[in-house]
């Protein structure tokens, strides 16, 4: 396995980052995880764009998108697989152990790891803790991910492959990494970016080309929506079977199973949309 570090390719084995790395002391960095088909990444320009406002808005140096790219370009050529999981991590480089950053300059990682197509249906849970979306780094893709991975293990543990957040006043948020979609009446809504939830790739895409409108919806909506779907990089559109202890048979209704083919052909029609 070849991946792409400060400039170039490397040995998976043998690619080192400095145990003083911020993104490892203090999660000081920005990420995307793109989808790759037989070698060919899908929606890069939406991705590079968001790592580029993630990095601003947590204060790092904006990433050479050109690099950015040519490392992409590099780890897919190098590694051919049907489906894979391109992750792009840029970090806050070497500093102090502590939050002050260092002068040594961001690292660049570029990996890519093997996947396979996820089922048409899924269970997931709702958790009792909260997504600030008045926080420093609401809205941004970062590499601080600890809330995600607690939340992910709690639905495991409950045989769900995802783990729903309310906001702090209430309202239905996001995943841990995907998007929410409820329907209600026929008609698609999701959460807007002021709940908090990450303006995800694939949550614009399916909004753009299925005409879902974001909604303000409070936490309950889960216990009355007609159909829910989550949307993200590796789901695309993924219909819910189960939230909790709720039931949701026959998913994929009719009104999500449109969007997944909506979704797959213009996907599969425009590999940059």
């Amino acid at each position: 396995m070849k991946i792409w570090l400060d400039g170039g390719l490397r040995d998976a084995e043998s690619a080192r980052v400095s145990a003083f790395d911020h993104g490892l002391t203090v999660g000081d960095g920005v990420f995307e995880t793109v989808k790759a088909v037989a070698g060919r990444p899908f929606a890069l320009t939406r991705h590079l764009d968001r790592l580029a406002r993630s990095a601003h808005g947590l204060g790092l140096p904006e990433p050479d998108l050109d690099e950015v790219r040519r490392a992409c370009a590099a780890v897919l050529e190098a590694n051919p697989m049907p489906l894979g999981r391109l992750r792009i991590t840029c970090t806050g480089g070497q500093g102090p152990l502590g939050s002050d950053r260092g002068a040594h300059g961001p690292t660049l990682l570029v990996a890519l790891g093997e996947s396979a197509p996820r089922p048409d249906t899924t269970a997931v849970i709702t958790v009792p803790w909260t997504r600030n979306e008045r926080g420093a780094l609401t809205g941004l893709k970062t590499t601080s991910y600890a809330e995600n991975v607690v939340a992910l293990a709690r639905a495991r543990e409950r045989g769900a492959s995802e783990a729903l957040f309310g906001n702090t006043v209430g309202r239905l948020c996001e995943g841990t990494g995907s998007n929410v979609f409820v329907v209600l009446d026929g008609e698609i809504h999701t959460p807007p970016v002021t709940s908090g939830c990450l303006a995800g790739i694939t949550r614009a895409l399916t909004a753009e080309w299925t005409g879902a409108a974001e909604t303000d919806l409070p936490l309950d909506v889960l216990e009355r929506a007609d159909e829910i779907f989550l949307t993200s990089t590796l789901r695309d559109v993924q219909a819910v079977h189960r939230v909790d202890d709720r039931a949701l048979p026959g998913a994929p209704g009719p009104v999500t199973a449109k969007a997944m083919r909506i979704f797959q052909e213009r996907a599969a029609g425009d590999l940059d949309p």
